[in-house]
């Protein structure tokens, strides 16, 4: 067994760290004040190819592996979790399902620019009433004279309502399977189609410079083209998307939680009470002792969630774990932070007020922390 990163993973993982360093995290206070996307950003990071990383080269992409992938996310979260999730949403969500399902005149059409940082694209699964029941998808598509007309809404959709924003790929419901069940396509809808209305974006807690916003379809028509893959697929495709995504959004976790660390160990050493820095103390020393240590584990679930992937072995209950894992971990790191700068921790001109706002949708977004215990059990043959 061999933890060592290659060569090429140390190589994106310091590029990520340098750019996260000199180029987020300066401006992330201000970015989280204004709630204003971070388009100067997104263009960098698209030009030293990070928003494509895990796609080959033939469609704009860099040709990474998965792990490189989340190590990336994990140093751009670090420095600010709004850009982190931009990044996660867009490849796991918006991109990689043209990737993996797309066909090559679909690749071919939608990849590259995304791949390149040109666009940024979304995928529409929740529904006002469809969160973690996302089978009860209620949006419709019906196929007429090649056309599919599409009536619905969608909740929560990130990187949808941006300038640069391509278009949206959303789960429909397409007619009933033999067992009963609905049937359930995903289907391409560019910006600019008539009857794709996107909405104001939301009021956050955190995330506040992402773009997060609701989208309604009201008798909205796309070519039958436009369907992702085969039709009825919709179901096992986005099942598939969630588990390589949840071992993405582990590592953007970690970056917050490690971020939770960084600021408290720094003000732990330079806080005096009593005549010595608060780092002296022990009560101190052991809310540190156990951020470190969470944050290595959950760490360590994700690489080994990413490398089963790499390996195509079954990873299903690991990416569940390390999301599980990780967003809690993520959550306490913030709540320790906070306490160790004490009434400091409640003003937002320190970090951690601002990653303390963030932590909690990390136990809601792709899959909440009940669900990831249901796939778990699933798994134990519960």
């Amino acid at each position: 067994m061999d933890f060592t990163l290659s060569e090429e993973q140390q190589a994106i993982r310091d590029t990520c760290r340098e750019f996260a360093a000199q180029e987020i995290k300066p401006i992330a206070e201000r970015m989280d004040a204004t709630a204003q996307f971070p388009y100067d950003l997104i263009r960098k990071m698209g030009e030293l190819g990070l928003l494509g990383l895990p796609f080959p080269e033939e469609y704009g992409g860099a040709g990474a592996d998965f792990l490189s992938y989340c190590l990336a996310l994990e140093e751009i979260s670090r420095a600010d979790v709004s850009v982190g999730i931009t990044m996660e949403a867009h490849t796991s969500l918006g991109a990689m399902p043209f990737y993996l399902f797309g066909s090559q005149q679909q690749k071919e059409r939608f990849l590259p620019p995304l791949a390149r940082g040109e666009q940024l694209w979304a995928f529409g699964l929740t529904e006002p009433g469809a969160g973690s029941d996302s089978g009860s998808t209620q949006t419709r598509a019906t196929l007429r004279d090649g056309q599919w007309h599409i009536y619905g809404s969608k909740a929560f959709i990130t990187n949808a309502g941006t300038d640069i924003s391509g278009g949206v790929t959303i789960t429909t419901v397409t007619g009933t399977r033999p067992d009963g069940h609905n049937e359930i396509t995903n289907i391409i809808v560019p910006r600019g189609t008539a009857g794709y209305i996107i909405g104001n974006g939301y009021k956050k807690m955190g995330w506040k410079a992402s773009d997060t916003r609701p989208l309604s379809f009201e008798e909205c028509v796309v070519p039958a083209e436009n369907t992702l893959g085969k039709r009825g697929d919709g179901f096992k495709q986005f099942m598939h998307i969630l588990d390589a995504g949840r071992v993405a959004f582990a590592a953007l976790c970690v970056g917050l939680a490690q971020a939770c660390l960084d600021e408290a160990l720094s003000y732990a050493k330079e806080r005096k009470q009593f005549g010595q820095p608060i780092s002296k103390f022990q009560a101190t020393q052991f809310k540190l002792a156990d951020m470190d240590t969470e944050i290595e584990l959950a760490r360590l679930m994700y690489y080994k969630a990413a490398w089963l992937h790499m390996q195509g072995k079954p990873f299903t209950r690991e990416a569940s774990m390390a999301k599980l894992f990780a967003s809690e971990t993520s959550k306490r790191a913030a709540d320790q932070a906070v306490q160790i700068h004490g009434g400091y921790g409640f003003m937002d001109e320190y970090p951690v007020s601002r990653y303390w706002r963030s932590v909690k949708i990390n136990e809601i977004g792709e899959g909440t922390s009940e669900v990831q215990r249901m796939v778990i059990a699933k798994m134990l043959g519960c």
